[in-house]
């Protein structure tokens, strides 16, 4: 089996967080999980080019509703700068309203997840997001500085 798969989670809900690490440690291919609880964190992470914080994720995980800087911001962000926009951001929420859908889509993610209710569907919906992200697609090499 190769390296695991390097996962950026920016969540503040700290049950979801829970929820989200078991399905990736249950999960046949091993990932790392990086957490962020905000987009002002989230950016940071991303940022820091001292190495410190971990390499560059193979995927974002990213909710939409938290405070300070909320996810709507930070895809914004991640996908107007270069070195970070070619990085899968996986929008999971709880919010399955048309305009937080299109809004996603308009500032390229890669896909949007409603976070289901039911706890084994929660853990199906984050399984099949590893299944997908984390095994099958060809992800791209981080851009050079």
């Amino acid at each position: 089996m190769g390296a695991a798969v390097q996962v950026l989670l920016v969540d503040d809900d700290q049950a979801d967080i829970a929820l989200i690490m078991e399905a990736f440690d249950a999960h046949r291919v091993p990932s790392r999980v990086h957490v962020a609880h905000d987009g002002i964190e989230a950016l940071g992470f991303l940022r820091a080019g001292d190495g410190s914080r971990g390499s560059r994720p193979d995927m974002i995980l990213l909710d939409l509703n938290m405070p300070r800087m909320d996810g709507r911001e930070v895809l914004a962000e991640i996908k107007r700068d270069p070195a970070l926009a070619t990085i899968p951001v996986v929008v999971f929420t709880t919010s399955d309203q048309p305009e937080d859908i299109a809004c996603s889509y308009a500032r390229h993610a890669n896909a949007y997840v409603t976070k289901p209710l039911d706890l084994d569907a929660f853990a199906r919906a984050v399984d099949s997001i590893h299944d997908f992200y984390g095994d099958l697609v060809q992800r791209p090499a981080p851009r050079p500085a």
